[in-house]
């Protein structure tokens, strides 16, 4: 029942979604828009208003969001919410036992490689199939349907969810077993401190020597010091916008969790731990955008 071929692929249908948040929200209405069909839960209904205006059905648990669907998608906050939507609490079952045997199961969410491992073979004791496919792209990258998506698992369960994946995101690779996901994700967080680190910094150089920051940034960012931080998040800072296209809170759920896999291996990450030390030490820029950074210099939160 649950799988579907056309000229040999693997299509699948009805899709449950939980989470809906800055990125869950637009990868629902670009999934809606590729045709699927989508079925939605959060804690907090009000945040599926838009979605269900959208065409997306609102279910009213996990269990129910999980139950008969082709494939279930989590995009939550932190590992703790993870293991509660998979592994179930005192009101749940929980996705793992909700789920119909040869459902696709796909956590989206950032969060330890090992808990990807734990959902994956909890997944095989129960005939579905898990995948671990975090992403990158922030708010406009969910909105565009522009998501770098970063996939472990089996292969030919990534080859079955290929074409659902590119509904919401344009670089759409398998990485490898189950976890390997989550450890590429790990790389891109760190990749993404340095970057946004450095430009940071050069704002907070710019300003000290009383040059204008938006002009100078208009010259270097089309060299060698492009980066993303810097056209998107360097613009952000000039305009004293703080909105989160990824909050504050979760960069550091983010960048703990490659500290700590780091540490495992003795490996010394010295930009990773000392970016994650800043932002430990600013008060009050949780929930807002991973470019509140700046106030390590500006001490203005």
């Amino acid at each position: 029942r649950i799988k579907y071929y056309i000229l040999g692929v693997v299509y699948l249908k009805t899709i449950g979604f939980i989470g809906i948040g800055v990125m869950g929200s637009a990868m629902v209405k670009n999934l809606l828009k590729a045709g699927f069909e989508v079925y939605v839960y959060t804690r907090t209904k009000s945040k599926a208003d838009d979605v269900v205006a959208a065409g997306a059905k609102w279910c009213s648990s996990v269990d129910e969001c999980a139950e008969g669907k082709d494939a279930v998608i989590t995009i939550v906050g932190f590992p703790d919410d993870v293991n509660q939507v998979y592994f179930g609490d005192e009101n749940s079952n929980g996705i793992i036992k909700s789920a119909d045997k040869g459902t696709y199961i796909i956590d989206m969410t950032t969060t330890k490689p090992s808990q990807a491992v734990q959902i994956y073979e909890a997944a095989q004791e129960y005939g579905l199939n898990a995948l671990d496919a975090p992403v990158s792209g922030g708010d406009l990258g969910a909105i565009n349907g522009t998501l770098t998506i970063m996939v472990g698992g089996k292969e030919e369960d990534f080859d079955a969810c290929k074409e659902m994946f590119k509904a919401m995101g344009t670089s759409v690779i398998y990485q490898g077993k189950a976890g390997s996901g989550q450890h590429t994700k790990a790389a891109n967080q760190i990749a993404i401190a340095g970057a946004l680190a450095g430009t940071c910094e050069a704002i907070a150089y710019l300003e000290a020597y009383g040059l204008n920051p938006g002009t100078a940034l208009e010259s270097i960012k089309n060299g060698s010091a492009s980066s993303w931080q810097m056209v998107n998040n360097g613009a952000k800072i000039l305009d004293d916008n703080m909105s989160p296209g990824f909050y504050v809170k979760h960069f550091i759920k983010d960048l703990k969790i490659a500290s700590n896999h780091a540490a495992d291996l003795n490996l010394d990450l010295p930009m990773l731990n000392t970016v994650l030390k800043m932002y430990l030490e600013l008060e009050g820029v949780e929930n807002l955008g991973t470019q509140a950074l700046i106030y390590k210099w500006k001490k203005e939160n």
